[in-house]
């Protein structure tokens, strides 16, 4: 590859790099407050995309009414699954493994609810939802969708780290994440902290079902891209979402460069035999944290 492609290949996986740590970040909220993997964030983010696509289509809104739509989407959704799948398992102190199987169930119900509704088809966003679709810098061609990706990514992350670190109730999720126990004894109300986890999980998980299906197709598997978060979790270490949005990024530029060099058939098994070589060296990931308990 000579010096302009290497550059494309890095700029498009930054882009796809934000997206996966939007999933990522997402899914990790849930992993640090209730210490479980909770796959139904792709079904989640799965939902948000096609509603996305709907309005888009249905009123043809622009591109920021759309992602609007798709992260309060994802917030209702993900408020829904928390009270209908988890929280009579939290109520009755179930164990652990409760949760993991009751989110893999949910993630194919919500699935199965695109199937009946659309069908097991792809589509595609209203070509006219960006106007300009390249822009050129220098001899490089730079999809403004990738830019949008990598704009609206910071930002997110921007007002997240704001939120847990300066507002009560970011600070009293940082708190459950550390101790469930000893933040309801401060007094603080640990179902409402609960329910603002899945909200802000919620809403990322809908910003980046939207602009992944913008960027690719939307399908109703949409949403099994959250194996990408989980495994940008456990090499950025299930403690720390700085380390998952590293990661993140670092798993979207690694596959974009596999598929650009052996191929789309062979990335994953690539990408998958780097992982588990990665965490029989470090186990406890990039930032070095890690849980005794989770499932």
């Amino acid at each position: 590859m000579d010096s302009n492609v290497i550059l494309q290949q890095i700029i498009n996986g930054l882009s796809l790099g934000a997206i996966y740590a939007l999933i990522a970040v997402g899914f990790a909220i849930i992993v640090n407050v209730l210490k479980f993997s909770n796959f139904a964030h792709g079904g989640v983010l799965g939902i948000s995309a096609y509603a996305g696509y709907i309005v888009a289509n249905q009123f043809n809104l622009t591109l920021i009414p759309v992602i609007l739509v798709g992260m309060a989407t994802g917030a209702l959704v993900a408020v829904l699954v928390e009270f209908v799948a988890f929280r009579w398992i939290r109520l009755q102190k179930g164990q652990l493994v409760y949760f993991f199987v009751t989110s893999v169930t949910m993630l194919m119900l919500l699935e199965q609810i695109l199937i009946i509704r659309f069908g097991a088809f792809f589509d595609t966003y209203p070509y006219d939802l960006i106007k300009v679709k390249t822009i050129k810098i220098g001899e490089l061609t730079v999809s403004v969708t990738y830019l949008i990706s990598l704009v609206a990514t910071i930002i997110a992350f921007g007002v997240l780290i704001y939120v847990l670190k300066k507002t009560k109730i970011g600070i009293a999720i940082r708190a459950a994440s550390n101790d469930m126990i000893a933040t309801s004894l401060m007094g603080i109300n640990t179902n409402m902290v609960i329910i603002a986890a899945f909200i802000v999980s919620g809403m990322l998980g809908g910003l980046s079902g939207v602009l992944y299906g913008i960027s690719t197709s939307l399908a109703p598997q949409i949403g099994q891209v959250v194996v990408k978060g989980f495994i940008a979790s456990l090499l950025g270490g299930l403690g720390s979402l700085t380390g998952v949005a590293v990661a993140a990024v670092v798993l979207g530029v690694l596959e974009v460069f596999l598929i650009a060099t052996i191929g789309s058939g062979l990335s994953p098994v690539v990408i998958f035999l780097l992982m588990i070589t990665f965490l029989l060296v470090r186990p406890q990931g990039f930032a070095g944290v890690s849980f005794a308990d989770k499932a």
